[in-house]
């Protein structure tokens, strides 16, 4: 398969190629997101040692197969014996990149970096003293380590206070694929959807490469996700229980703050998500927040006007989102199943949400749709309760700019052109006049629609609407 997409973080490593100096390049992403993919396909012709940990491997099962791997790369006819730690086999792999013919620029690569560094093997101890006292000094060495535990390899390497301290040249964050990667991928599988199912799909699984890979051509999005996530044995309805275990050591922690914000997909202040799941303040559950940010599956946003203490949490991981909605609690079926949820109440409203989230991750093409993508921005939420003077609202995106604009976007995901009436306007006056009132803003507010396919044409939607996105430019 050809490369997808992943321009940014594809050039980031050629650049470090290039260079004249050595490089240690960490590649962190959720599981599933394509980070092996992406190295091996922009540094397939320069790799020339690459080994992948075990997962729940031992010391020894590790050091067997790194010695066997490490064999035929040296094109052995004897294996080598199984080192008896992690410096003798570092000895090895400084032995074999010595005897190394080629002057080009050699890649060794480690992937699923934590799972070789099990407890007690002090393997990052040896991999530290391999970079810093022979690799580290050859201009012609570039090392990649990579691992889907995205809390380990910030911890114990980006933010490593020993010998690893400062060591790593350059950091790539691999994040899913966007709306447009996306239609490229099912495109480069000759799966040709409207942009409107792709939407639907994204809605349901987001852009994991390994995820879209499930899907064939000549079948419709429904039958797609009936088979993928709700046949018996299939891959998205048994993911879930690996997702969190093979990241994080204490999953069970995780897995509270994950189904609490799953009942809440609005998202909690930490205060309050820390009172309902009865988890401890300090440290410990300071790095279960960061560990689920980093790892994609929440996100912390502020909202408009409130300080950064009061930030709120929302559950982000689209697939997560929907497991926890539908899949969990469902039997398995082959008869059509989703097509049949795709029907309830509880669809609409989760696919209100779905949409909402899948704007907010747009942001950079609504604004270009928009005409303000060179205007500087922030975009927000907001809410208030209100008091005896106003009543209460809420904003779910609205995008603050330095030319005295505010847009507050309403987001509405329907079948068909969005019809706004006259009480649907009376609302959303009153929306505005609470943002107004609240936050007391010198701003004009453009009220902007973003919608699944535009307005229909009417003198609510004339006389009020100043802009309007529809699904079609999420994609530019």
């Amino acid at each position: 398969m050809e490369l997808i997409g992943r321009l940014e973080p594809a050039e980031k490593l050629r650049q470090r190629l290039r260079s004249k100096n050595a490089e240690l390049v960490a590649v962190l992403g959720r599981r599933r997101v394509g980070k092996t993919f992406l190295i091996k396909q922009v540094l397939k012709k320069e790799i020339v040692f690459h080994y992948t940990g075990l997962h729940n491997g031992t010391m020894k099962e590790n050091l067997e197969r790194f010695s066997a791997t490490l064999s035929n790369a040296m094109d052995l006819s004897i294996r080598l014996n199984t080192p008896k730690n992690w410096f003798e086999a570092f000895d090895y792999l400084r032995t074999f990149i010595i005897t190394h013919t080629t002057k080009k620029k050699k890649v060794i690569f480690l992937d699923e970096f934590p799972w070789i560094a099990t407890n007690k093997s002090k393997f990052l101890v040896a991999f530290t003293d391999f970079w810093n006292s022979f690799a580290a000094d050859r201009q012609d060495i570039m090392v990649v380590i990579c691992g889907s535990s995205a809390s380990w390899m910030i911890q114990k390497v980006l933010k490593n206070k020993g010998g690893l301290h400062n060591r790593v040249t350059d950091r790539i964050f691999l994040e899913p694929f966007d709306l447009k990667e996306t239609k490229s991928f099912l495109r480069n599988k000759n799966i040709i959807l409207t942009d409107v199912d792709i939407v639907k799909l994204y809605m349901a699984i987001g852009g994991i490469p390994y995820y879209l890979e499930q899907f064939q051509k000549g079948e419709s999005i429904v039958q797609g996700i009936d088979r993928v996530c709700f046949e018996k044995g299939a891959l998205l309805r048994i993911e879930y229980n690996e997702l969190l275990t093979s990241l994080f050591d204490q999953a069970e922690k995780h897995q509270l703050v994950i189904d609490l914000l799953s009942e809440n997909p609005r998202g909690l202040q930490r205060a309050e998500i820390m009172e309902r799941t009865k988890l401890s303040s300090g440290g410990g559950t300071s790095s279960i927040f960061e560990e689920l940010e980093v790892s994609g599956f929440i996100v912390s946003q502020t909202p408009f006007g409130n300080k950064i203490k009061e930030k709120i949490y929302r559950l982000k991981d689209y697939y997560i989102l929907f497991y926890t909605k539908f899949i969990k609690n469902s039997k398995p079926s082959t008869h059509h199943l989703w097509e049949k949820m795709a029907t309830l109440p509880s669809y609409k409203s989760w696919s209100g949400l779905a949409f909402e989230n899948v704007c907010i991750d747009h942001i950079d093409p609504i604004k270009k749709a928009l005409k303000i993508d060179g205007i500087l921005s922030n975009s927000e939420a907001w809410h208030s309760r209100g008091n005896d003077e106003m009543p209460g609202a809420q904003i779910d995106l609205l995008i603050d700019r330095a030319d005295g604009i505010i847009n507050i976007c309403e987001i509405k995901f329907v079948n068909a052109p969005f019809t706004i009436t006259a009480e649907y306007l009376k609302n959303l006056q009153l929306k505005i006049a609470s943002f107004q009132h609240f936050t007391k803003t010198r701003k004009t507010l453009f009220p902007t629609m973003i919608t699944t396919f535009g307005l229909v044409d009417n003198i609510h939607s004339n006389g009020f609407i100043q802009q309007s996105v529809e699904v079609k430019d999420l994609f530019l």
